[in-house]
C-alpha cells in the first residue's frame, strides 16, 4: 500500500500554488504612475520637466488611490447584483426616471472628479495633464467614469468655443465643480444616435422647435451613454431646416427641471450591454423638453464632429492605453509568480515572447497617443502649424481605431497568459478589460466609419503630405523615416484606384499608416530620454 502513494503528489502542493497567487496579489503595483516610468517618459517630453514636476505631487497621488481603493471600489461597482437599474415612480407614483446605483459608483465618481479631471479645462490646453489623469482611471477599464468624463470634457469645450456668455456662465461653474456628490456639480452625456441612423447621423428624426423664446425637443434617441447626466449635449433638426447633418443644431438639454422633474425625458429601458457595464446607458423619449442652442442653430454638427467627437476619439484612444498598461501588468506579474513543470511560467520563450508584445503594444499606443494629445493642446492654445493641424485630423481617426483594436488583442493574449484562470470574472479584471475593449472598438466610430473617413479626407486635403513632414521632423530613425517614405507611395497608389477599390484597401492602409506613426512617436521619446 506505501508504493502505491509514493508518486502522488504532496499533499502541500495545493498550498504552495496557492501561496503563489497571494503572492501574485501582493506583488502587483501600488501606484500606477511611479510604476510607470515611460509614462513619466512621455510627459516629460510633452510638457517638460518643470511642468512635470508642478504635476507629480497629484499624479503620484491619484496613481496611488487608483491602484488601490479605486480597484476594490470598481471591482465592487462591477458585481451583477451592483449594476445600475432604473426606477420610473417615486413612492407616491411621480415619474421620477431615477438611475439608482451601488454607492460604491458615488464612491469612485467623486475620487476622480475631486482630481480636477475636468476642472482644469477653464484654461486652454490642458488635455496632456488631463487625459494622465483618465489614464490611470482607464486601469480598471471604463470604470463607469471614463466615458462621463469624456461627454463632459466634449461639452465644456463646446461651451466654450460656441456658447453665448449666458449660456457659458449658466453651465460652466457646475461643470468645473470638483465635488462629484454636491447638487452644483454637473456632468454631461451626448446623444447623438438613433434607431434609424446609427452612423449615418444625417438620418437623425428627433426635432427642435421653437416655442417664444424656447426651444423644445421631441423625438428619441437609441444609444444614451451616462443617461444618468445633469446635462444632455444633443442634437436635433429645428423646422424647417434642411436634411442630413447641415440641418442639425447642437443643444444642451438639462434632465431634470428647476423644481426637480424631468424634463421631458422617459427613459425607455438601460441598455444590456457586454462591456462598460457599470455606466448607465439607455434608451430614451423626449417630448417638448427644454432645450438651450449652442451657437448659431444651423451648422451645430459640424462643432459636435470637430470639437466633441474628437475629445471623446482622444478619451477612446487614452482608455486603450490604460486597458494595455494594466494587461501588462497582471500578465507580467502573474507569469512571474505561476510555476509550471518546475519554474516560473515567464521562463518559458513563449510566454516571453507574449510578455514582450504587451510591453511593445503599450509603449507603441502611449507614445503615439499622447504625441496626438500633446498636437491637441497646441491648437486649443493657437500656436499649432497648419501641418500640425492637418496631422491631427488625419491620426485622431485612425489612432481611436488602432488603439481600440491593439488593446482587445493585448488583453486577449493577457488572458492566454493566466490561462483558465484568465477567463474567471473575480480572479482577475482580464475578463472585464476585454468586454469593454470590444465597447471601445465600437464608440465614436466603427472601424469601417473611420476608415472611410480617412480615405476621404485624404483625397480631399492630401494629409499624408503633411503627415509625411512630420514624421520627417520628430528625430525617428533611419528605419522609421524609409517605412514613411514607403507609406507615402502607398498612400498615393490607394488614392488613385477607383472608388469601390480603394474602400477595399484603406484598412491595411492605415494599419502601415498606424504603425509608423507609434513608431516614429516612440522613436522621439526614446531619442529625448538619451540626451
Amino acid at each position: 500500500m506505501a508504493n502505491e502513494t509514493a508518486d502522488l503528489p504532496s499533499a502541500s502542493a495545493p498550498a504552495k500554488a496557492r501561496a503563489a497567487l497571494v503572492a501574485w496579489n501582493s506583488a502587483k503595483a501600488e501606484n500606477y504612475f511611479t510604476a510607470d516610468p515611460d509614462l513619466e517618459r512621455v510627459l516629460r517630453r510633452h510638457l517638460g520637466p518643470a511642468a512635470l514636476d508642478v504635476e507629480r505631487a497629484g499624479l503620484t497621488a491619484f496613481g496611488e488611490e487608483s491602484a488601490t481603493v479605486l480597484d476594490g471600489l470598481i471591482r465592487e461597482n462591477n458585481r451583477d447584483e451592483n449594476l445600475p437599474q432604473l426606477r420610473r415612480w417615486n413612492a407616491v407614483g411621480e415619474r421620477t426616471e431615477e438611475v439608482i446605483f451601488h454607492p460604491s459608483y458615488a464612491a469612485i465618481g467623486q475620487r476622480v472628479f475631486r482630481t480636477g479631471v475636468i476642472g482644469r479645462y477653464n484654461i486652454p490646453g490642458q488635455d496632456r495633464v488631463q487625459l494622465a489623469y483618465a489614464y490611470l482611471v482607464a486601469h480598471h477599464g471604463e470604470g463607469g467614469h471614463l466615458c462621463p468624463l469624456a461627454c463632459t470634457a466634449g461639452l465644456v469645450k463646446l461651451l466654450q468655443a460656441r456658447a453665448s456668455e449666458a449660456l457659458k456662465s449658466q453651465l460652466l461653474p457646475g461643470l468645473f465643480n470638483l465635488d462629484r456628490n454636491c447638487p452644483e456639480h454637473f456632468h454631461a452625456a451626448q446623444f447623438l444616435t438613433e434607431i434609424q441612423g446609427g452612423s449615418d447621423v444625417g438620418a437623425n428624426a428627433a426635432r427642435a422647435r421653437l416655442d417664444g423664446d424656447t426651444w423644445r425637443i421631441s423625438g428619441e434617441k437609441w444609444f444614451c451613454s451616462v443617461i444618468d447626466a445633469d446635462l444632455y449635449l444633443m442634437t436635433a433638426r429645428p423646422e424647417g431646416a434642411r436634411d442630413g447633418t447641415a440641418g442639425l443644431g447642437a443643444f444642451v438639454v438639462p434632465r431634470l427641471l428647476p423644481g426637480g422633474e424631468p424634463n421631458g425625458v422617459f427613459v425607455r429601458r438601460l441598455k444590456y450591454k457586454l462591456g462598460t457595464r457599470s455606466m448607465a446607458s439607455g434608451e430614451a423619449d423626449f417630448t417638448d423638453a427644454l432645450a438651450w442652442p449652442i451657437g448659431a442653430v444651423d451648422g451645430g454638427f459640424k462643432a459636435v464632429v470637430e470639437i466633441v467627437l474628437n475629445t471623446s476619439r482622444l478619451y477612446n484612444a487614452v482608455g486603450a492605453c490604460g486597458i494595455l498598461r494594466r494587461a501588462e501588468l497582471e500578465a507580467t506579474t502573474y507569469a512571474r509568480h505561476r510555476m509550471a513543470f518546475g519554474q516560473p511560467i515567464d521562463q518559458f520563450p513563449l510566454v516571453q515572447r507574449s510578455l514582450e508584445f504587451l510591453r511593445t503594444e503599450r509603449r507603441l499606443a502611449v507614445a503615439g497617443t499622447f504625441e496626438l494629445v500633446a498636437i491637441a493642446d497646441r491648437i486649443a492654445l493657437g500656436t499649432a502649424t497648419d501641418d500640425e493641424k492637418d496631422v491631427f485630423r488625419l491620426v485622431v481617426n485612425m489612432n481611436k481605431y488602432w488603439t481600440s483594436i491593439r488593446a482587445t488583442k493585448a488583453v486577449h493574449e493577457a488572458i492566454e497568459v493566466l490561462g483558465g484562470n484568465g477567463a474567471i470574472e473575480d480572479f482577475s479584471v482580464l475578463p472585464r478589460l476585454w468586454r469593454d475593449c470590444i465597447v471601445l472598438e465600437s464608440w465614436e466610430g466603427t472601424h469601417n466609419v473611420l476608415a472611410m473617413q480617412v480615405l476621404k479626407d485624404l483625397h480631399r486635403f492630401n494629409l499624408h503630405e503633411p503627415y509625411s513632414r512630420y514624421i520627417a521632423g520628430m528625430g525617428a530613425s533611419a528605419a522609421t523615416r524609409e517605412r514613411a517614405a514607403v507609406d507615402r507611395e502607398e498612400t498615393e497608389r490607394v488614392l488613385r484606384l477607383p472608388p469601390a477599390a480603394a474602400s477595399l484597401e484603406v484598412r491595411a492602409l492605415v494599419d502601415r499608416l498606424m504603425v509608423t506613426w507609434q513608431t516614429a512617436c516612440w522613436d522621439a521619446v526614446e531619442s529625448e530620454s538619451a540626451r
